[in-house]
């Protein structure tokens, strides 16, 4: 995909020169014209080849400084076409790769895995596509995907996404869909810790766990059981949360043998309640139970249990509201899938950019208001 005018480019460009053209014969416009297109275009506000191409037609001269565009700018019938033929798996290998490059180590960092149906990309007969995301807590950036296959589940993707990650040394965490035996395995073989939620697909295992925790607060005050109580006040609501951990599961040795390398039970117990001046409404509980193969403290549990659901606040709900994944109705072939990279791929740009103190909704428009910024964003160095 390199240029013959000797196209430096844009750094996270360079980590997607091995992709292949998917149209069989020469076409006008090169896949590096469409990709420099779609990934600048999706970083500046755009959310369909529609508005890819319009803003395109606008930026044409900043284009040429980085490539040619000797024929101008492709339809978006020609984008929707080849981004719908475009091999997503080595597409979502490079995106793996670049995030490589930029996280080359994962190693103490907490890893959230969940995932998100990309709501729009339905029609009559066809699913709509569903993806499973694996998220650095920390670093707050998307470290790749994978689409889970028709007729199949998050419990087969998940260990897809682990093949293709290197997560040695990290902690996976992981709601209850990933309580699975193979998952479990597949994270151990992996050289990476587990925080994995409980629910009923596990019953004879849940059952267990919960009765560690049958008589809290007497094991709390023998010393059996530790715990961290937090409580957080914020948009007139108030939550306690209580982690209480247990290291001692001799009483369901049975059911322990079956995971690998568990050591650690843990209860989270959560109360809500909605605070209005002086007006209180009534409190909610709900407990949530988990395993895992760490040795920490009720704190440092309590920490990265409430850091896993930075996956559906800064990855999820972000992609649904700053970047409308969910109305978009890309949805023919490999399209959907390809879109939701180029997503990704601008969100990580947008929020490792720390120049600019804003939003991530007003870094984007910042970035389609300014071709400087934009510069800065995706690393360019004209030609």
């Amino acid at each position: 995909m390199e240029s013959e005018d000797g196209y430096s480019g844009a750094a996270v460009l360079q980590a997607f020169t091995e992709l292949e053209d998917p149209r069989r014969r020469t076409c006008p416009y090169p896949l590096d014209e469409l990709l420099l297109v779609a990934l600048s275009a999706v970083t500046s506000g755009a959310d369909d080849w529609v508005s890819v191409v319009r803003w395109a037609h606008l930026k044409l001269d900043w284009l040429r400084r980085f490539l040619p565009f000797d024929n101008g700018i492709a339809s978006h019938d020609t984008f929707s076409r080849v981004f719908s033929l475009l091999d997503a798996q080595r597409f979502e290998a490079c995106f793996i790769a670049w995030m490589q490059q930029l996280c080359p180590s994962l190693e103490g960092q907490s890893i959230a895995i969940d995932g998100k149906s990309l709501r729009g990309s339905h029609d009559c007969g066809v699913n709509m596509a569903h993806l499973v995301s694996a998220w650095s807590s920390g670093a707050g950036v998307a470290l790749g995907q994978v689409r889970t296959a028709d007729k199949s589940n998050e419990i087969t993707a998940i260990p897809a996404l682990l093949d293709v990650l290197d997560v040695q040394g990290a902690t996976l965490t992981i709601d209850a869909m990933g309580c699975q035996h193979a998952i479990v395995e597949k994270i151990v073989e992996k050289k990476a810790d587990y925080l994995i939620g409980v629910k009923n697909n596990q019953p004879s295992l849940a059952e267990a766990i919960e009765s560690l925790f049958a008589a809290t607060d007497a094991g709390v005050r023998e010393g059996r059981l530790q715990q961290d109580i937090t409580l957080d006040k914020d948009h007139g609501r108030l939550e306690s949360r209580r982690c209480v951990v247990t290291r001692e599961l001799g009483a369901i040795a049975e059911q322990v043998k079956a995971w690998p390398r568990l050591k650690t039970a843990i209860m989270v117990e959560a109360t809500r309640e909605t605070v209005n001046g002086r007006a209180k409404g009534k409190p909610s509980t709900d407990w949530r139970y988990y395993i895992s193969s760490l040795e920490l403290d009720a704190a440092e549990f309590n920490r990265r249990v409430r850091a896993h659901w930075s996956i559906e606040n800064s990855l999820h709900w972000v992609l649904d509201t700053t970047f409308a994944e969910d109305d978009c109705r890309i949805r023919r072939d490999h399209g959907a899938q390809n879109f939701a990279i180029l997503r990704r791929i601008g969100l990580n740009l947008l929020k490792q950019e720390r120049s600019a103190r804003a939003s991530l909704n007003n870094k984007r428009l910042q970035a389609g208001w300014s071709t400087q910024y934009l510069e800065v964003v995706l690393g360019m160095t004209p030609r």
